[in-house]
């Protein structure tokens, strides 16, 4: 799925299912040692899929370490961005010559629980998914938006070395051409971001990418 949303420049890894009997790579025990199995195995696959991408990228396998937001600290020249969900689990990467940041998320297509709404919309975000859904009923769109914003956040991140909260970006996604726009309302190093989104296999997938 990822490959319909990210450029040719950008190597990915997907895997839907776990492998019980997977061993952790060396350097990273210590970060799943108290984990419940569930959270373990979703590591340990989400970390196999970046190393299969950093490998198509031509990059040897390493541990890969979270930073101080838990953000995947990748190899020096390399960004990119690990996802992981109920049955999906996913890593993108790409050459810092090539995309400066990027960053992606998935999430089960499925209604956003009522509480978490408000907690990542704006004003606007909510009379857009008014909207939206009023045209499209079928379509999460509260969940794409929420996914959407994950992604935006992992993208800018790694450039701005701040923090960007739901409320700080309003988002306007375009039903039809499988895209959305973030508009960024605090100063930064960008004011707005374009990413794609596509819903398949009861998932909704979004990718943000950053060019020079």
């Amino acid at each position: 799925m990822l490959e319909l949303l990210l450029p040719s420049s950008v190597r990915t890894a997907e895997a839907f299912t776990d492998d019980p009997s997977e061993p952790c790579f060396p350097g990273e025990e210590d970060l799943i040692a108290t984990a419940v199995p569930g959270r373990r195995r979703e590591f340990l696959t989400a970390r196999r899929c970046a190393r299969e991408a950093l490998a198509l990228l031509g990059r040897p396998p390493v541990a890969i370490r979270p930073g101080p937001r838990r953000e995947p600290l990748w190899p020096d020249g390399v960004t990119g961005s690990i996802t992981h969900c109920a049955g999906y689990r996913a890593a993108a990467v790409a050459a810092v010559a090539d995309i400066r940041s990027l960053g992606i998320d998935a999430e089960p297509h499925a209604p956003l629980p009522p509480r978490v709404l408000p907690a990542v919309t704006t004003a606007q975000d909510q009379e857009h998914l008014a909207i939206l859904a009023k045209a499209e009923p079928s379509v999460h769109w509260d969940r794409l938006l929420f996914s959407a914003k994950e992604s935006v956040y992992k993208a800018w991140y790694p450039v701005a070395r701040s923090w960007l909260g739901f409320a700080d970006a309003d988002l306007i996604i375009d039903p039809d051409g499988g895209v959305f726009r973030a508009r960024i309302l605090i100063d930064g190093p960008f004011r707005a971001l374009k990413g794609r989104w596509v819903i398949e296999h009861g998932l909704v997938v979004t990718a943000v990418t950053v060019d020079h």
